[in-house]
């Protein structure tokens, strides 16, 4: 691991820890949807136990708002402030830049799943069939997805409108990607839609590893859906983003 690397690493996750929006959003939201609904039981579910529905289902939001909406926001605030434009021309360069942002994500990711897997145990969250070797797939096939998606764009609109479309589009992928709310409780023209958003594929893939056979809608195909998100929003990203 590179000088550069390495000083760029430790400023992204200082950064990181100061950003008390970033926190809400990538920590504090999903634990706080985990523990309410988890202790409320308000949610309609199909599955006997209201927490292996939901718990899959947040895991799934805490992926989206680390990969896209964090990353998302950080870039487009340093590609607006041509911070971006800087770091190409010095010994760090683009491809470091690119790694300890990802590698950021990766911590994050780490933090999320340490707090929420417990918490969900101690919602009596039933995880004896739970397929970890799946579920971590899964939770790298969403983080390339989503990553791909924000950088998308962040690397096409300025900072501000960047802002607002990251965190509206983080509103419509939670309400109608299956994490909280059920796809067969959508309206009808919904429902067939929101299964092939990456956010309905990934919680549905997760909830299939997760909780075991039957849990999830259509599995198969949610994996399809998801590997084709994962393979073609990077390939968006990389070929329209703009450094400055």
């Amino acid at each position: 691991m590179s000088g550069p690397f390495r000083a760029q690493l430790g400023a992204e996750l200082r950064i990181l820890s100061r950003n008390g929006e970033q926190l809400l959003l990538t920590v504090v939201i999903p634990v706080l949807l985990l523990v309410f609904f988890g202790l409320t039981d308000v949610l309609p579910s199909s599955l006997d136990d209201h927490v292996d529905f939901l718990t899959p289902g947040v895991i799934a939001l805490a992926i989206m708002s680390s990969a896209m909406v964090s990353l998302g926001i950080a870039t487009g605030f340093e590609r607006g402030y041509k911070v971006l434009k800087r770091l190409g021309v010095t010994p760090l360069g683009r491809p470091r830049w690119l790694a300890a942002k990802i590698l950021t994500v990766l911590v994050v990711e780490i933090i999320q799943l340490a707090l929420l897997v417990p918490i969900a145990l101690l919602l009596d969250w039933n995880a004896d069939d739970a397929r970890w070797l799946p579920a971590t797939g899964a939770v790298a096939l969403g983080t390339v997805a989503f990553g791909g998606l924000g950088l998308f764009i962040a690397g096409r609109l300025r900072a501000e409108i960047n802002l607002a479309a990251q965190n509206g589009l983080y509103i419509v992928l939670l309400l109608l990607g299956g994490m909280v709310i059920p796809f067969e409780n959508l309206p009808g023209f919904m429902e067939s839609g929101a299964k092939y958003l990456p956010s309905g594929a990934l919680a549905d893939v997760l909830r299939d590893a997760l909780i075991g056979p039957g849990a999830a809608v259509q599995a198969s195909t949610s994996w399809i859906v998801l590997v084709a998100w994962a393979i073609a929003t990077p390939i968006l990203a990389a070929s329209t983003f703009r450094w400055e």
